[in-house]
C-alpha cells in the first residue's frame, strides 16, 4: 500500500496515524506540507525513524525545494513527479488527509 501524507506533522496527527496503520513493506510518500517531517533534526524526526523501520519513505522533491528543505532524515528517499506516478501505479493508495 502507498500512503500519502500532505499535512505538516506540527499541525495535526496525520503522520502519526499513518505510521500506526502502515504495515511492513508499505510505502509512505510525503507531499505538500507533509515533507516538513523529513527535515533532519526536527522534533518529529522520531516519527520518520519509526516509519523507516518497516516502510520505505519518500518525499516529493518539488515540495522539498519549495520549502527549502535539503538536510533530510537519513533513509528518506527523494522522488520526482514521474516517481510519484510510478508509486501510484504500483500500489493501492490511501491518502491521509
Amino acid at each position: 500500500m502507498l500512503h500519502t501524507v500532505n499535512k505538516s506533522p506540527f499541525q495535526n496527527t496525520t503522520l502519526e496515524s499513518c505510521i500506526r496503520f502502515a504495515r511492513s513493506g508499505d510505502v509512505i510518500l510525503l507531499i505538500e506540507d507533509g515533507v516538513l517531517a523529513a527535515q533532519a533534526g526536527n522534533v518529529k524526526k522520531n516519527l520518520l525513524e519509526e516509519a523507516l523501520q518497516k516502510c520505505e519513505v519518500f518525499a516529493l522533491g518539488a515540495d522539498l525545494k519549495a520549502r527549502a528543505l535539503t538536510d533530510l532524515v537519513p533513509g528518506v528517499k527523494i522522488t520526482d513527479y514521474s516517481g510519484f506516478v510510478d508509486l501510484v501505479e504500483q500500489h493501492t493508495t490511501h491518502s491521509w488527509l
